[in-house]
């Protein structure tokens, strides 16, 4: 846990972070522990979220707290919640209805991926993605594309960092992981090979967007006794080329 936070400001947000994709609600004792708040300062600064609309503590939750729809439709507003999803969409239904697999949006934030969207019907993989959840990047086969695609500086202080290990074959050697993220640049798509969980694997490509690069990626996750993910490289690369295309062309009708 990284240090106590200082301001009214930063330990409401210590607080709003405490709550993990996989987490409904949490308790008292479980929010101090992961923010290191003392118990007084959590009793006032929950007070204050609660106040302001951004937590809820329903009556059959036993006291226990809980993000708000105003925390979701916040997010909403942000640019990643209006412009990319509703450009993303289509395309990511289009890969859902091609392979009846699990589809994948994600973009990139220091060494993580987060999850922006999911689809995937009744027999979706048992994939470790949450929507809005996080891996590191080098576990997935989005992670790699944005790694691949990331400043080089930040890309080198990632590979000379311990890398962590998520499933039995997670990727760990620094020089093993350069040279695949050399071969997505060749080849424009990820693959992940049961290194974020064991029995999936995936495929992955960038969309790169005006201005900012890839920042973004889009990948299908199937489990590996039937889904064959260099199948549909093209139709996962041929997506992010049409979301990218189709930002560019919202990006330029904007222009004056």
């Amino acid at each position: 846990m990284e240090g106590v936070p200082a301001t009214v400001l930063g330990k409401a947000v210590a607080v709003l972070r405490a709550f993990t994709a996989e987490d409904t609600t949490l308790g008292l004792a479980e929010l101090q522990r992961r923010t290191g708040l003392a118990k007084s300062t959590l009793h006032r600064t929950l007070g204050d979220l609660v106040g302001h609309g951004l937590l809820e503590r329903p009556e059959h939750a036993g006291g226990r707290y809980r993000l708000s729809g105003l925390v979701f439709e916040l997010g909403m507003r942000a640019s990643v919640g209006r412009g990319l999803l509703e450009v993303a969409t289509p395309f990511l239904e289009d890969l859902y209805e091609r392979t009846h697999e699990t589809v994948h949006l994600g973009v990139r934030e220091g060494a993580e991926v987060v999850h922006v969207a999911k689809m995937g019907g009744h027999r979706q993989v048992r994939a470790p993605s949450r929507l809005g959840g996080r891996m590191p990047l080098h576990a997935t086969a989005i992670g790699k594309v944005l790694l691949a695609h990331a400043p080089a500086e930040e890309r080198d202080e990632l590979l000379d960092a311990p890398l962590a290990r998520r499933a039995p074959r997670t990727i760990t050697h620094a020089p093993v992981l350069r040279a695949q993220l050399a071969e997505v640049l060749e080849r424009g798509v990820a693959f992940e090979h049961e290194e974020s969980a064991t029995g999936i694997t995936c495929v992955a490509a960038g969309v790169a967007e005006p201005g900012q690069g890839v920042r973004t990626a889009v990948s299908i996750t199937g489990p590996v006794h039937r889904f064959r993910p260099a199948r549909h490289a093209d139709a996962v690369r041929a997506a992010a080329s049409g979301i990218a295309a189709m930002l560019a062309h919202r990006a330029a009708l904007r222009e004056p």
